[in-house]
């Protein structure tokens, strides 16, 4: 399918196929917080472009954080929290999709809770969330303000343990019972909007194999290896696109 690159013929696209849909899901990755402000990761200006000592899929390990805790912070702080971030013109679209029960569920890849802080209540989050720490020795949960303090190399609990992000590193599997509800909310969509990611980080991309519905819908900037089994591809920015599509000043 030839991809769709004019705004109205897009959104009115996006529009006709959302008012077929029964069961809508939809699979977000880095791209639709990028207008947030939050830079992705895979793009030419994206986090895994930038020149770097040691490459950020190492930072980013288990195995690193457990041996070099102190650099791991110091690269996690100024590179993956966004403090002043907040929900953009996708994000408040999806959210007014579930409160008119439009849609079923959010599958995200994201991290930083910007779904949740739009109104969205069911968020399937496959890589974790800044927003929730917890210390590896007493389990004593904090919130983000606690890891984000740069006058400790390392956050530690009360108790002495590391305060560990919830986020999925490298070498980290992915949370059971979120990859359940996950695959349970996309087998039974009959439509599927995907946006904002490249479809190359597994096991997460891997989860689109779990649906049989009718409209595949893919929103992204760059060829992805689903695209052919779109229903409807389309080259806009998902904020501007569910804005219109949806109706969202």
């Amino acid at each position: 399918m030839k991809p769709i690159t004019d705004r109205k013929i897009a959104s009115d696209a996006l529009r006709d196929a959302l008012s077929h849909a029964t069961h809508t899901v939809f699979f977000g990755g880095a791209g639709v917080s990028t207008e947030s402000g939050i830079p992705d990761f895979r793009s030419a200006d994206g986090l895994y472009r930038r020149e770097s000592r040691i490459p950020p899929e190492i930072i980013l390990s288990r195995s690193f954080f457990d041996a070099y805790p102190a650099d791991f912070f110091a690269f996690y702080r100024e590179n993956l929290l966004s403090p002043n971030a907040k929900p953009n013109p996708a994000h408040l679209a999806l959210a007014k999709l579930e409160r008119e029960g439009r849609l079923d569920a959010v599958v995200t890849q994201n991290i930083d809770g910007l779904h949740q802080a739009a109104g969205s209540k069911r968020v399937y989050e496959l890589h974790g969330s800044v927003e929730r720490n917890r210390c590896m020795r007493c389990g004593k949960r904090y919130g983000v303000e606690t890891v984000a303090d740069p006058s400790s190399d390392v956050p530690r609990c009360a108790c002495g343990g590391i305060i560990k992000p919830d986020v999925v590193l490298y070498e980290e599997p992915l949370d059971d019972d979120t990859v359940r509800g996950a695959v349970r909310a996309i087998a039974r969509a009959d439509t599927l909007l995907v946006a904002g990611t490249s479809l190359r980080v597994y096991p997460a991309a891997g989860l689109l194999q779990y649906f049989a519905g009718k409209r595949l819908l893919l929103v992204n900037y760059d060829e992805t290896d689903w695209d052919d089994r779109a229903t409807l591809c389309i080259r806009r920015p998902i904020g501007e696109l569910l804005a219109d599509a949806v109706g969202i000043a």
